[in-house]
């Protein structure tokens, strides 16, 4: 037997090939079967393995970023900058303190249309846990969470334009109000953060918040904020040793403003009952932001297709998603449905007609540059030879007048081989109503008919006195209500007693400023950068449920400088209010003693050329132009600040213009 025992170590006997070979194999995978896992091949990874990896390197970046940002001593981000871009310039209200300036007369701040916060303070059922929580600014993040609610939430009542029954939305109060639209994105913080260094705090500072959506009126009707606005402004300059307050008006808040100035003036019940020398009084300047005294053409295309240059390029590159049924959503149907019920929309449809804006064969800005490229410096200084090998760029033949075209050829054609179809007495079809009975977006096209429709574009073209018959014609409701509070005429006799209605007071062609011969009037406002003018449309070819107009971004000019780009031509502006709206009143409608400024109070236009950031270090820039940008630019925070601290506009300088505003004025035919 012990010779049959194998040795211990001793190799295994040799078996013979055949039957025993396939018993061997066996072994061999029952073997295998027992090695360890560990000593296997490794198997690939799977899609969902590599998904779950990439997370948690996302996460951990994220995580480690966000520790080592608040580990970081605060004055690093700006070492990092100066290292890259050089030495950075004291802000506005350290420069000045500097120079030995304090606060002396306290600031008003009035905010324009969709800057400032909303919350909900009454709901229906789906928007409940949201009670005082901020439906408009802040994060948004109700928008992605249930929109529809929150659709049906921001809109107002078609018939009222006041609250829809069972929902209660209020402007949210004080500084925080407008300082931030959204976390990071500044709009009144840096002009507040300024003031503070030379001494200003909350009892020298109000933020004049109201409710954006409302008109004018609605706001003294349902929250008393015209009243509240006069006392808070009243209690300032008592409480302030007299001293009376400079207002800052930004984009529609200089509508705005100009609306409470009368409705100030005016006896009780329809105004504040504080007589003709109420501002007088109590108002040492008013340094009107952006102001859109005399319209925007971005209202026209925003209230008669929901959209506008941006929104226009972006259903160019993805055609149908905005107006599709994706996600259960029609974007632009809805977003067409709650701004319509938005009265102050209205507001800045634009006024004069074709006196101010221009007809079928000229309009002021005609001749005018169109290449609106700068270099980006943050320099004040040009060098010289820059100076020199500046190249002028070609003048622009567009017809401006026409605010809305149907064609590209139709909008540069002389005004005689134009053949255009009376559209204000077509009758409209019912076909289009009937195919959309399945629609679950309402708005008043639906209403209209393929007769309708066909009845608009066969006009051909629009100038800014046909735009009115236009949007009674597609949007009878929401202009039968923003009739009653807004005007967009030139007044032939001012002392005639109907303008002492308030739907003339936020129109400066139909009202008169008032009775203060001491107080200024500034218009600040960026130039540099292409501002939508006018458009070429084209019928929509979506399907029945959708806007059946659309900007046609396939127009264009074709050559290099040319202001007619994807369907918008542009002019000088500062990307939302073109130079003519923004500078007009100031440059000759106001300026010394016209009837529309009764007691000469002085005027005075200050534009800032738009230079944007040298990279990315510098974030919105110092010396931006564009509409919101510029609240954070340093020589408007500079002029603000003077004025607040006591300066007049002859101590800044007087009139600091870039465009063409006084020449373009003085081609406008208006009795002053």
């Amino acid at each position: 037997m012990s010779m049959l025992r194998r040795r211990k170590g001793s190799a295994p006997p040799e078996l013979p090939v055949g039957a025993g070979a396939v018993g061997v194999a066996e072994e061999e995978e029952k073997k295998a079967e027992r090695v360890p896992a560990t000593r296997q091949k490794k198997a690939k990874w799977s899609c969902v393995d590599n998904c779950c990896w990439f997370i948690g390197c996302v996460c951990s970046a994220w995580w480690l970023l966000l520790f080592l940002y608040n580990a970081m001593p605060a004055s690093f981000p700006q070492y990092v900058t100066e290292a890259i871009t050089g030495p950075l310039p004291d802000p506005p209200g350290l420069k000045l303190k500097k120079e030995g300036l304090t606060a002396r007369h306290p600031v008003v701040f009035v905010p324009g249309i969709v800057t400032g916060g909303l919350e909900l303070w009454e709901g229906h059922q789906c928007a409940d846990g949201l009670f005082r929580k901020r439906l408009w600014g802040g994060t948004f993040g109700e928008v992605y969470k249930r929109p529809l609610c929150w659709v049906e939430h921001m809109s107002l009542d078609n018939e009222t334009g006041l609250d829809p029954s069972g929902i209660r939305i209020r402007p949210v109060t004080g500084l925080v109000a407008a300082d931030y639209f959204a976390p990071g994105y500044f709009v009144w913080a840096v002009l507040i953060a300024n003031l503070a260094r030379i001494g200003y705090e909350e009892k020298t500072m109000y933020m004049a918040a109201y409710d954006w959506r409302l008109s004018f009126q609605n706001t003294e009707v349902r929250d008393k904020t015209l009243s509240r606005i006069k006392s808070n402004i009243e209690l300032m300059v008592s409480t302030n040793g007299g001293k009376k307050v400079v207002v800052i008006p930004h984009s529609m808040g200089v509508l705005y403003f100009l609306h409470f100035m009368k409705w100030v003036e005016v006896p009780r019940p329809m105004g504040g009952g504080g007589g003709s020398d109420w501002c007088a009084r109590h108002v040492k300047a008013v340094m009107n932001i952006g102001g859109p005294f005399l319209g925007v053409p971005k209202a026209v295309a925003g209230l008669f297709s929901a959209e506008a240059k941006d929104v226009a390029f972006a259903r160019a590159i993805a055609p149908g998603v905005l107006d599709s049924d994706l996600l259960g959503l029609q974007t632009l149907q809805h977003v067409m449905r709650m701004t319509r019920t938005w009265d102050s929309t209205m507001s800045m449809i634009p006024k004069g007609g074709d006196t101010i804006w221009g007809g079928l064969d000229w309009a002021p800005e005609e001749g005018s540059e169109c290449s609106f490229k700068k270099p980006k410096h943050n320099d004040s200084q040009v060098a010289e030879d820059v100076k020199a090998e500046k190249v002028v760029p070609p003048l622009d033949h567009s017809n401006y007048g026409r605010l809305v075209s149907f064609g590209k050829d139709v909008s540069v054609a002389p005004p005689s081989t134009i053949e255009r179809i009376e559209f204000r007495d077509a009758i409209k079809g019912n076909n289009f109503a009937a195919a959309n009975a399945s629609c679950d977006v309402w708005n008043e096209y639906h209403e209209m008919g393929w007769g309708g429709i066909k009845a608009v574009a066969d006009y051909k073209v629009y100038t800014a006195s046909s735009i009115l018959d236009l949007l009674h014609f597609v949007a009878p409701k929401m202009m039968q209500r923003g009739g009653t509070h807004f005007s967009y005429g030139i007044a032939d006799d001012l002392s005639d007693p109907k303008y002492q209605h308030y739907k003339h007071w936020s129109n400066p062609l139909e009202t008169t400023l008032p009775d203060a011969p001491e107080m200024e009037i500034y218009s600040m406002y960026g130039v540099g950068i292409p501002t939508e003018r006018s458009y070429v449309y084209k019928i929509s070819s979506s399907s029945e449920c959708n806007i059946p107009f659309q900007i046609d971004t396939s127009a264009e000019a074709g050559t290099e400088g040319s202001c007619l780009k994807g369907g918008v031509h542009s002019v000088d502006g500062d990307e939302t209010v073109p130079v003519l709206s923004a500078g007009f009143m100031c440059a000759k409608g106001w300026r010394g003693r016209t009837r529309f400024n009764p007691s000469g109070m002085r005027t005075y236009v200050r534009e800032y050329d738009h230079a944007p950031p040298s990279n990315l270090l510098e974030g919105r820039g110092t010396q931006s132009g564009a509409h919101v940008d510029i609240m954070g630019n340093f020589a408007l925070i500079e002029d603000v600040i003077r004025v607040a601290a006591g300066a007049t506009g002859e101590e800044l300088g007087g009139d600091q213009v870039h465009s063409g505003i006084f020449k373009w004025s003085e081609k406008i035919d208006l009795p002053l």
